[in-house]
Order: C-alpha cells, then sequence, then structure tokens
C-alpha cells in the first residue's frame, strides 16, 4: 500500500522510509501536490490532523503528516507550536536558532523537549501516534547533521546534539521516530 506523507523535506520523508518499511511512503511531490498545506490551529495535535485531512479530501489517498515543536520550559513552551516560524514567516533554522539562544541568553534552566504528533488516515479514519524526546538547549550550535533545532538539542542521556548523532543513532531516540514506531506498528496489526 503506499502512503503519503505530507512534506517535502528529505530528512523526513529519509526517516520515515526507514522506519515504515512494509509499505511505500511518498512525498507531496510524487503526487505533485504543491500546495501550502494548512497549519491554522493553536496545537501540534491539530495541526497534523488539519494536514492529513486536507490531503484526504483533495486525493482521496491514504495518508500521514506530522507536526513538531520544540518546548522550552523557561519560555513556557515556546516556540511549540509555531516553531517552524518562531523568527518569522521565512521558516529559517538558522534564525530560528539564534533567536531561541538569544531567548536563553543567561538562563540556567534549558530544559526542553521535542514533541511530534504523527496523525494517519486510512480510508477517511484518523489515528494518532504522539513521540517526546527530553533534553537541553545548548549554548551554542553543534553539529552538521539533522534539520531544524537539531544542532542546538541534546538529549537526555547523551554528550551530542541531534546534529553530532548519526542518522541511526537519531531515528533510534527522536520523537519524531518514536510516533512513526508507533504508527508502524499500528499498520503492521491492522494493515495486512
Amino acid at each position: 500500500m503506499d502512503l503519503i506523507f505530507a512534506t517535502n523535506n528529505t530528512g523526513k520523508l529519509s526517516e520515515a522510509q526507514g522506519i515504515i518499511v512494509n509499505h511505500k511512503i511518498l512525498s507531496l511531490a510524487d503526487i505533485d501536490c504543491h500546495d501550502d498545506l494548512p497549519e491554522t490551529h493553536e496545537t501540534i495535535c491539530e495541526n497534523a490532523e488539519e494536514k492529513a485531512l486536507y490531503l484526504w479530501n483533495k486525493y482521496h489517498r491514504n495518508c500521514f503528516s506530522d507536526d513538531t515543536g520544540l518546548e522550552v520550559d523557561a519560555l513556557g513552551g515556546a516556540p511549540g507550536v509555531y516553531s517552524a516560524r518562531y523568527a518569522g514567516p521565512q521558516k529559517n533554522p538558522a534564525d530560528n536558532m539564534a533567536k531561541l539562544l538569544a531567548a536563553l541568553d543567561g538562563n540556567d534552566n534549558r530544559r526542553a523537549r521535542f514533541h511530534t504528533e504523527v496523525v494517519l488516515v486510512i480510508d477517511g479514519v484518523v489515528h494518532h501516534f504522539e513521540g517526546f524526546v527530553n533534553g537541553i538547549i545548548t549554548t551554542e550550535k553543534h553539529g552538521n547533521g539533522g534539520f531544524g533545532y537539531d544542532p542546538i538539542f541534546q538529549p537526555d542521556g547523551f554528550s551530542v546534539t541531534m546534529a553530532e548523532m548519526s542518522a541511526e543513532e537519531k531515528n533510534g531516540i527522536s520523537h519524531r521516530g518514536m510516533a512513526l514506531r508507533k504508527m508502524a506498528d499500528w499498520i503492521a496489526v491492522n494493515l495486512k
């Protein structure tokens, strides 16, 4: 069975393809979808569902979407649902990291967590899966791998940021990976 992943992010697509191995995972580009998918809600869960239902309603094909937020304790959970556009509508990761590091400058509480919601729509029925990874925001960027906030996020139990990990290491502990594995387990049991 083909599943459309509501993304053109090659990092996310590769991660999903490595976890959901018994089904073909297609990107938006693979189905010639160039729409700017809606994200009009105030929660990560609602945005993920909105994107998945948008695809289902337009294409009537089984699909899934994700939404992720970086929730920083000292900032009351911000940037949260606004993580991708924290520094503005251009969604520039370097700008987002610079703004976050500036906001935490001199703050001893650097606790944070990545929170991902994955929403799967199969034959019009919605299924939710979530994943979390806790850690700290470093004081400067480290590493060249990953994407988004990975160069400034150090997961609990590690001495390196997510950007310094191999893809296999990161996928083994990542918030998105956790949610995708839950979804893969559900698919294995429910979609033969």
